[in-house]
């Protein structure tokens, strides 16, 4: 038998099992991937981390369950106004490192004072003292 009857008769056998075996390791890598990313976000949802939720609120985080992910988050979106969310509606971890700065406001408009960005241990510190205060 020559390599063209063998492929004539096996060859949609052989490229079909080639295909799958691309696509059982391609889902693994994926799944792996995923995994990764989703314990890495586990690890650094830690109170006073600024978070992105699910419906695009921004917010900080003030309190958090990692063990019991049923148990709400407590997450504060403005000062003193804390809500509770699901711990899975956290999309991700906003790294404020990463913004850009914006440009610079052009000579004929007034310049308007942005309200300041709490650091991390700022938001932690002023919690705490809410905390002590109640």
């Amino acid at each position: 038998m020559d390599f063209a009857t063998f492929f004539a008769q096996y060859g949609l056998f052989l490229i079909l099992a080639v295909l799958l075996v691309f696509m059982i390791l391609n889902t693994r890598k994926r799944t792996a991937k995923m995994k990764q990313e989703q314990e890495q976000k586990q690890r650094d949802t830690v109170p006073g981390a600024r978070v992105l939720l699910q419906g695009g609120l921004y917010g900080t985080i003030v309190e958090f369950d990692s063990e019991d992910l049923d148990k709400p988050a407590r997450v504060e979106i403005a000062p003193g106004t804390v809500i509770d969310v699901h711990s899975q509606a956290i999309l991700r971890i906003v790294d404020t490192s990463a913004v850009a700065d914006e440009p610079a406001p052009l000579d004929d408009q007034p310049v308007v004072d942005e309200p300041r960005v709490e650091s991390t241990e700022e938001t932690r510190a002023r919690l705490e003292r809410d905390d002590d205060q109640k």
